[in-house]
């Protein structure tokens, strides 16, 4: 990783033929941005950067965000390859958002808000993973398909030269490549407040817990890419409207008859 970083930094910056190079860069480097603004919200113990009263939106607005930068960087690069690799990951992304929106439903009626804190408040006795393991599930494959990682890393495809990443070069495939990374990273730590009861646990504080939970989720997810296939977008769209849609929505309504009994 290191050795590829430091290649990356002295390879020299190359646009193809009449690409749109600002539109290109954007998505390149917007990647970070929004992994960094999803983070924004986390609450690690009783510090948070930006506690927002709809924190869970705004984690599904950075989530549409990457739809849009993953499609710039195969449109503005004016490559056939990359251009595939775009609509490729539209197709993906087809599939999975409704199930992963959803998903994000659980534990906002859980909780009987859209605050994080209040999210992770509400798991004292019990963590929403135990019984909400379907939304837990689906949020689990939504972060790994929109980090373009493992099973769902088509888009970006040996197949294709390399996708939406086929052009890239120099800093720029350096910071594409550390979105994808970061926006892994951003995903498990943003399921610690959602599902994992936030930062309780025994003897660590609570803002150590968090990161040591979203870790122990990180190394899950890139386990991913070695042990699992990758899908088609096809598939997944089958798979993603035909059952994963359908059991989160059971989710959902078991979810809710359970707040309504005890209110």
């Amino acid at each position: 990783m290191v050795d590829e970083t430091a290649r990356l930094l002295r390879q020299r910056r190359r646009a193809p033929l009449s690409a749109d190079t600002l539109v290109w860069r954007v998505g390149s480097s917007g990647l970070v941005v929004a992994a960094l603004l999803m983070v924004a919200v986390v609450p690690f113990g009783d510090h948070v950067v930006s506690d927002l009263d709809v924190g869970i939106v705004w984690f599904n607005t950075m989530d549409v965000l990457v739809w849009a930068l993953v499609w710039l960087l195969g449109w503005g690069a004016n490559s056939a390859h990359s251009l595939v690799g775009g609509y490729r990951f539209l197709a993906l992304a087809l599939a999975y958002e409704l199930p992963l929106m959803f998903a994000l439903v659980a534990p906002a009626v859980g909780a009987a808000s859209l605050r994080l804190g209040d999210v992770a408040a509400a798991q004292s006795g019990l963590w929403f993973v135990v019984w909400m393991p379907v939304a837990f599930a689906v949020y689990c494959l939504g972060v790994v398909a929109f980090s373009v990682w493992g099973p769902f890393a088509v888009p970006a495809g040996h197949d294709l030269a390399g996708g939406v990443l086929a052009e890239l070069s120099g800093v720029d495939r350096l910071l594409a490549q550390a979105g994808r990374y970061a926006l892994l990273a951003a995903g498990a730590l943003f399921a610690v407040p959602l599902f994992l009861g936030g930062g309780a646990g025994p003897a660590l504080p609570g803002w150590l817990w968090v990161p040591v939970k979203a870790s122990v989720l990180l190394a899950l997810f890139v386990l991913a890419r070695r042990t699992l296939p990758s899908v088609r977008p096809e598939r997944l769209m089958e798979v993603g409207w035909v059952v994963l849609l359908p059991a989160v929505l059971v989710q959902d309504l078991v979810v809710a008859v359970v707040v309504a009994v005890r209110g």
